[in-house]
């Protein structure tokens, strides 16, 4: 893991109208370190990551990603500096076949490497591979979840960021979904990861972060965390 800062968040406050939802949130992810994002619905998770991405604009606070202010850039630019977005929803589109989804977010990374071919993607998502020329919309929901995350690669990242990984995934899926956190957490891109499931969550990254209405009441390495089990249930558990 590297000491290089890829995104440095301070101070964020974000408001939806004259709703507060995020209070003074800070983040930072170096070079091939994965964090954990965690808290119970409602408690800002998405509306931080929209934040990162550009999506939604704080009211106060900075974001930096490698070092240059993203307060006035928009988020295509965002995401031309390396950061890629699985949104809660997945966004896949749905008219379009898996090939096509894949292929339309192409492109080298920003320092022009192209690690992650359409080749590999397919090796890395066999399901995918198998349904090359179906619709969007003829997928399950752990298979739109895999061509999310593929076009995602598809793109080159430095940092990959995955809302709700396995929301309302079966057992089978989910697991297959965390081998590929997994993959790509060793393939040396940076990820932020927002998922319920602590235990899977805490063995695949880095640190861990929970939210509670907004603001950090919680932050360490994985280990640490998974060693007070009854401190993480007082803030995730319903």
């Amino acid at each position: 893991m590297s000491d290089e800062r890829l995104i440095e968040a301070r101070g964020l406050h974000t408001h939806y109208g004259s709703s507060h939802i995020l209070h003074g949130v800070d983040l930072s992810v170096r070079r091939g370190e994965s964090i954990g994002l965690l808290g119970r619905n409602g408690m800002g998770k998405t509306t931080l990551l929209k934040t990162l991405m550009g999506l939604v604009r704080p009211t106060a606070g900075q974001v930096h990603i490698k070092g240059r202010p993203t307060a006035r850039l928009p988020t295509f630019e965002i995401a031309r500096l390396g950061v890629a977005y699985v949104p809660e929803g997945r966004g896949i589109f749905g008219n379009l076949s898996v090939l096509e989804n894949l292929v339309m977010a192409a492109r080298p990374g920003p320092d022009g490497r192209r690690d992650w071919t359409l080749q590999r993607v397919l090796d890395t998502f066999p399901r995918l591979a198998e349904r090359l020329h179906h619709g969007g919309q003829q997928l399950s929901g752990g298979e739109q979840q895999m061509l999310t995350i593929g076009r995602a690669l598809m793109t080159n990242p430095d940092v990959l960021i995955l809302d709700e990984a396995t929301e309302g995934l079966a057992p089978l899926i989910a697991r297959e979904i965390w081998r590929i956190c997994r993959l790509i957490r060793d393939s040396g891109i940076s990820t932020i990861i927002v998922d319920k499931n602590w235990r899977h969550l805490t063995a695949i990254t880095d640190r861990n972060i929970v939210l509670v209405k907004g603001r950090v009441v919680l932050e360490g390495r994985s280990e640490e965390l998974r060693a007070q089990p009854q401190l993480l249930a007082q803030h995730l558990s319903l």
